[in-house]
């Protein structure tokens, strides 16, 4: 009897997240996604080219310094080549091709995958000249962005650094190693001999941050203003661990099994994954060798690092008892005030992947606060593609040219100058500031794919170019998406799929508002709420409206296990969870109690009239 109610609890899950999946067109959101790669490359571009605006640029990288350079990307909405960053977007690029190719290869994506990383990884190859060198930047952040000009205009230094065994970067040559590695697993089946080579690469580049040890920034100081480094130990961990998962070489697991302790792989408890902070990648992957039976000896070292893995999955989840991922009233994991969304990101890919792991192996995740099935994990994984993709308080999407409504004033150089096939002449360094990077209107060129930095922890979005913190577009920040939407896509297609986005359908924000009425509460009941409309827009003939809706205790008392009716309900709703009886719904679960005189808000989307709000129960 257990076991069929689990069973039926599980299925009921699987299906709430399919038929939430069928609003989006994650297959579309796949090719966007990958249109950013082609939009960040520098270097000569291929015949193939499908991103027109863009041009060569940077063809003499490199070689001030006698090597050849050329390659690579942009890490974001500028020029410079930073390698940390671009190591760990080639690491997740491959890493989504490894869990989810048979996704990828049924949206025909699997080649423009394989090129995105090469372009990367051929850089890589590039730049590691010997074995204990590897040149890790091209550009200086400063001078850089002193300038607003196309990357074909640089007029800007172009300064390589690099480290060696006197001035050493562990955790630029680890994660630089860890993309080798994870690439070179994505490349075997269709270039072996290309998968050996990054293979030879990578293990002496994990050799050469193993034995002569240090911070990159500490070596390539330019890079420590927009790149700063928290440690190194993350990277060698996780170099080991896609070693082990390339080679099978068991001298690779025996290192983190080693250095479990020491290096922090089973001491740290983390609610973060990032370009910076690898942790709870090596975790979650080494959870894989031991529910796998692959752990041998090992076995109880890999259970600690089990138990680290399980506690990122219980804090993002919000199942950690209180010590969980910061939220925004919207639903969204907010780590950081700059460009946190690629945070939101990475950890979301993260959770899926770790959802199929525990799925494969018929486990489940037991948090502080509940027993947490797989397809739940993936369900908040998925909460958090859709916030991005428009499923959010704004009801815009974050990817830049997903959906009707999306960012358009990005902080990107190439994208918001006209592009040089259109303007022949050159954009000066200071002309760029006065005559675009100023200008009110949107960008010219759309950067398809770019996730930008998103909105604040109030879910507040402010589209100006110069708001950097909140429009940039980075690379670390879509890598991850690609194989996230990848997974739900195959979810779509495995139980029918959904529709495409519609196209043509012209949005305006200047609708006439209708007047907002506040709710007054009926005598008796615990709070107020004052509702008011917050924007309007059109899509074809039908006026839509962002509601929202402010709720304050005005009791004197405490409340919890508030309840709220809503009837006439018919567009989507944030802030609020809904229960198994209809129109009711319930606080979100990091809201624990709402003290007097306080309050919270949600809001809804819908055309037509505002629904009806009232009082179910409270305690």
């Amino acid at each position: 009897m257990v076991n069929s109610k689990r069973a039926l609890a599980t299925l009921v899950l699987l299906l709430v997240i399919i038929d939430a999946s069928l609003a989006f067109d994650y297959g579309q959101a796949v090719d966007k996604s990958l249109l950013f790669f082609e939009a960040q490359r520098s270097g000569k571009l291929p015949y193939n080219q499908r991103v027109k605006w863009r041009g060569d640029s940077g063809l003499h990288d490199g070689f001030q310094q006698k090597v050849n350079l050329v390659g690579g990307y942009y890490d974001a909405g500028d020029h410079v080549k930073f390698g940390l960053p671009m190591a760990y977007s080639v690491t997740m690029l491959s890493w989504g091709a490894i869990e989810y190719g048979l996704s990828m290869k049924d949206l025909n994506q699997m080649g423009h995958v394989l090129t995105a990383i090469k372009w990367g990884t051929d850089y890589f190859l590039k730049a590691h000249t010997q074995p204990n060198v590897l040149w890790g930047q091209v550009g200086d952040g400063d001078s850089d962005h002193y300038c607003w000009e196309r990357p074909e205009d640089m007029t800007t230094p172009r300064t390589a650094y690099k480290i060696d065994t006197e001035h050493p970067g562990s955790d630029l040559a680890g994660e630089t190693a860890a993309a080798l590695a994870a690439a070179a697993i994505a490349f075997r089946p269709y270039n072996s001999s290309y998968s050996d080579l990054l293979l030879v690469h990578s293990k002496q580049l994990f050799w050469f941050a193993d034995r002569f040890r240090g911070l990159f920034t500490d070596s390539i100081p330019s890079a420590k203003e927009f790149y700063t480094s928290s440690g190194y130990y993350d990277e060698l961990l996780w170099a080991a661990t896609w070693l082990y998962r390339a080679t099978k070489d068991e001298s690779y697991l025996k290192y983190v099994v080693d250095n479990a302790a020491s290096m922090g792989g089973t001491g740290w408890a983390v609610k973060e994954f990032s370009w910076d902070n690898k942790y709870a990648g090596v975790q979650i992957l080494l959870t894989k060798v031991l529910i796998d039976g692959d752990g041998g000896a090992y076995a109880a070292t890999l259970k600690q690092y089990q138990a680290k893995a399980d506690y990122f999955a219980c804090a993002c989840n919000q199942k950690n008892d209180g010590y969980n991922a910061p939220m925004t009233p919207g639903g969204l994991l907010y780590l950081h005030e700059w460009n946190n969304m690629q945070y939101a990101a990475s950890a979301a890919f993260l959770l899926a992947v770790y959802s199929d792991y525990l799925s494969a192996a018929k486990l489940v995740l037991k948090c502080p606060d509940a027993t947490v099935q797989p397809q739940e994990l993936l369900g908040f994984a998925k909460s958090q593609a859709d916030y991005i993709l428009g499923k959010n308080p704004n009801s815009m999407s974050y990817i830049v040219g997903y959906g009707q409504k999306y960012p358009t004033h990005v902080h990107h150089r190439g994208a918001s100058i006209a592009s040089v096939s259109v303007l022949h002449s050159a954009v000066g360094c200071v002309q760029g500031f006065d005559a675009w990077y100023r200008r009110p209107q949107a960008d010219p060129n759309i950067v398809y794919g770019g996730l930008v930095g998103g909105p604040d922890k109030n879910d507040n979005y402010d589209d100006d170019r110069s708001n950097y913190e909140q429009t940039e577009p980075t690379m670390s920040g879509t890598a991850p998406l690609i194989g996230l939407f990848a997974k739900l896509h195959r979810i779509n297609s495995h139980y029918g799929a959904g529709p495409s986005q519609p196209k043509g359908h012209s949005i305006s924000t200047s609708h006439p508002k209708p007047t907002a009425k506040p709710y007054t509460k009926p005598a008796g009941t615990p709070v107020v709420f004052l509702h008011s409309i917050t924007d309007s827009w059109t899509v074809g003939r039908i006026a839509y409206y962002r509601h929202k809706v402010i709720v304050k205790n005005q009791s004197g008392k405490p409340i919890t296990d508030l309840k709220l009716v809503i009837e006439n309900l018919s567009g989507s709703l944030w802030g609020l969870s809904p229960t198994q009886n209809k129109n009711i719904y319930e606080l979100p679960e990091w809201i624990k109690v709402i003290n007097p005189g306080s309050e919270f808000n949600f809001v809804y989307v819908q055309g037509g009239p505002q629904a009806k709000i009232s009082v179910h129960s409270y305690h």
